[in-house]
């Protein structure tokens, strides 16, 4: 398995880590309107299968959700064995980003949605959750731009006064030297409004 696989699977296995220790409390609701534990978990699960499916692979039956956790590691499982066929991890095409491949699109881009709605669901299942210095500072690109947009809004908890300047304005070699509240405007006219729960 490549290096992008597994940090696939390292993500998925740090949601599943979460759901482990969630009591089972699956109908909690959590910070997403709306959505339940489980609402989380099923739409983490169904948005990675219909990426697969749609690049031709099988990820078989979809898991029930009845125990969340128990789906989210039957579908880590099954994403995990795809990732592991030859040529599978490592195979391009052209997605919205430019030229990637399967892994990297899993990795730094549904690899997301693990880190993001682990948050979401330690927080709804009284949880302690941050979002680290080292996935605040990867990978290339996806990560980051999703990352600023939820801090932005209030989701995430960065692991350090370090990642939240990232997140919030880039490297330091890159920060508007302007008025206050300039910057803050012009980030805003960049990222537009977002959904909040990805």
């Amino acid at each position: 398995m490549t290096e992008t696989a597994q940090r696939f699977i390292e993500r998925a296995d740090a949601l599943a880590a979460i759901l482990d220790s969630s009591a089972q409390q699956w109908d909690a609701p959590t910070p997403c309107e709306g959505w339940t534990v489980r609402d989380v978990v099923a739409h983490v699960i169904d948005s990675e299968r219909d990426f697969l499916a749609r690049r031709g692979f099988d990820p078989g039956l979809a898991p029930d959700v009845t125990d969340s956790s128990a789906a989210r590691r039957d579908h880590a499982k099954a994403v995990a064995e795809i990732l592991g066929q030859a040529g599978v991890a490592e195979r391009e095409y052209d997605g919205h980003f430019g030229r990637t491949t399967i892994a990297a699109t899993m990795a730094d881009f549904y690899g997301w949605d693990p880190v993001i709605h682990g948050s979401d669901v330690a927080r709804a299942t009284g949880q302690p959750r941050y979002i680290s210095d080292s996935e605040a500072a990867s990978p290339g690109g996806h990560g980051r731009r999703l990352g600023r947009r939820a801090l932005l809004r209030g989701r995430l908890y960065p692991g350090g006064a370090r990642a939240r300047r990232r997140l919030r304005h880039g490297p330091p070699a890159r920060r508007a030297r302007s008025r206050p509240g300039v910057a803050a405007a012009r980030a805003r006219m960049r990222t537009g409004p977002v959904r909040v729960c990805l």
